[in-house]
């Protein structure tokens, strides 16, 4: 693995030219290698990938595929019929040994959303982390598409903006997306090595330039202000701070709080900030509340806790992550008692892993959802995003009268599933699933699912409560006063969509 000099972008359009012509794309890898072996790359496993391109060495996709994603030499003849080779060289993406050529870093094709052929560059053998992580001990190495990487940026909203900041940009990938939908992109990181990787990214890929800013969390820009934010942030909690790419150099999750804490301030009305983090859960105190104090003064905010890890498994995790087990297993013994020292010091018992979305709104009374979901979603999520918070603001205007006045549709791919023993007259529950975006699932009762199953738009929320009513004998005043509530949970989950009427 290489920290030295980096290549430069000077022939990168010849460069890129030569790769799209060989295949050298997403769809071009999973073509020569098959399935198992794509698959196999993204958990760090060449091995497949190696004996797929044995028998084809000649090929200029195969001979792509060895030299800048599996790090193999290449006969120097095979580089020159794959690449204008001579450029190649004059700008250090290869290097010569006698008669063969060697990649200088890491080049990985990577399918956009509007189905873009970019490319992600990054330090050699840090394409992604894997199982047994990069196990790399050099602080200012730079990692390139990894699970963190892709999981941000289908969460992103992409509406058109004019400014985006990619905060942390490691090899670029967010500020590559960004450029899709921003008019004007910037990309900061405290590691000098990473903006020049996502100068090359953004080369390669053919993506306009981004402004490139040396510096720690907001610093570099200043008191520029932004219509969106992203950061996929160094987060791991860990004791000595002492791998860039991972570890923020704060203490406990100082550093994912404070990323948060100072969005505010830097967002445009009505601007998103979008963010990875890890967070502690302490002993004695509430993990949502922890978040809520997160949160800045003037925006909404939707904090997902996707994963939860005891700080036994966590630092197993980093360890490995960082090559530690492969070492003397005293030394290795240490660094976990380091770990687990530093974790009681801060009586930290657990370490959350999720998204956290803020929305600049000034609103007088802030929408701030935290919740646990670590279930299966359907990405990409921006969409969802969006209509997250679309019904955070209509039900903020809503008081439980006007729900009642309200009419309201199911969403189209929600399905009814009924529990119970089997030939039993009645269910013992009821539950509506969604089968797109964060594929919820929510108990309902027998008032709960007939209501939404009726729900088709055409009658107020009140008026089918009212048939209800008569159909169970019960008394409809009482029905409506004590259905309110899940009438807003089922539209503030997205089970239920409002439907806008004549004049309103």
């Amino acid at each position: 693995m290489s920290t030295t000099s980096l290549p430069t972008p000077d022939h990168a359009a010849e460069l890129r030219s030569a790769m799209l012509a060989a295949g050298f794309t997403a769809d071009g890898l999973l073509d020569l290698l098959g399935a198992p072996a794509y698959a196999a790359l993204a958990r760090s496993e060449t091995v497949p990938a190696l004996r797929a391109t044995r028998g084809g060495g000649e090929g200029p996709l195969a001979t792509l595929v060895r030299l800048f994603l599996l790090q193999q030499p290449v006969p120097y003849v095979h580089a020159a019929s794959a690449m204008p080779v001579e450029a190649a060289l004059a700008d250090g993406w290869l290097r010569r040994e006698g008669d063969e050529a060697h990649a200088t870093v890491d080049v990985r094709p990577y399918g956009g959303p509007g189905g873009e052929d970019w490319f992600i560059v990054s330090d050699l053998g840090c394409a992604v982390g894997g199982a047994g992580g990069i196990g790399s001990r050099e602080e200012g190495v730079v990692l390139g598409v990894g699970g963190a990487s892709t999981t941000l940026a289908g969460i992103t909203v992409r509406t058109p903006v004019g400014s985006a900041l990619d905060l942390g940009t490691g090899s670029g990938i967010q500020a590559l997306h960004a450029t899709r939908h921003a008019t004007r992109v910037t990309a900061t990181d405290v590691n000098p090595r990473a903006l020049g990787f996502t100068r090359l990214t953004l080369a390669l890929s053919g993506a306009p330039e981004a402004e490139l800013l040396t510096g720690s969390l907001y610093e570099p820009v200043g008191e520029a202000t932004y219509d969106l934010i992203v950061s996929n942030p160094p987060f791991v909690i860990s004791p000595g701070a002492r791998l860039t790419y991972r570890d923020g150099g704060m203490g406990g999750d100082d550093l994912c709080r404070t990323l948060v804490q100072e969005a505010g301030e830097r967002l445009n009305p009505g601007g998103y900030a979008q963010f990875l983090g890890n967070w502690q859960h302490v002993e004695g105190e509430d993990w949502h509340d922890r978040l809520r104090s997160w949160v800045p003064r003037g925006c909404d905010a939707w904090i997902v806790q996707r994963d939860v890890q005891d700080v036994t498994q966590y630092a197993e995790l980093w360890l490995r992550d960082a090559g530690d087990h492969r070492t003397d297993p005293a030394e290795y013994a240490r660094r976990y008692e380091d770990w687990l020292d530093e974790f009681d010091a801060r009586k930290t018992r657990s370490v959350g892993f999720g998204w956290i979305t803020l929305r600049r709104t000034d609103a007088a009374e802030p929408s701030i959802v935290v919740e646990e979901w670590p279930h299966t979603v359907e990405q990409p999520l921006g969409e969802a995003v969006l209509a997250h918070f679309a019904r955070q603001d209509y039900l903020r205007e809503h008081d439980d009268a006007a729900l009642l006045e309200a009419h309201f549709t199911l969403v189209e791919e929600v399905v009814q599933e009924q529990v119970g023993p089997p030939g039993a007259e009645d269910p013992e529950h009821v539950v509506l699933r969604q089968n797109r975006g964060m594929r919820r699932a929510t108990k309902v009762d027998t008032v709960g699912a007939g209501f939404a199953g009726v729900c088709d738009g055409s009658l107020s929320a009140g008026r089918i409560l009212d048939a209800i009513a008569q159909l169970m004998q019960e008394d409809p005043v009482v029905l409506r006063d004590r259905t309110p509530e899940a009438i807003r949970l089922l539209v503030e989950q997205g089970f239920l969509e409002p439907v806008a009427r004549p004049g309103q």
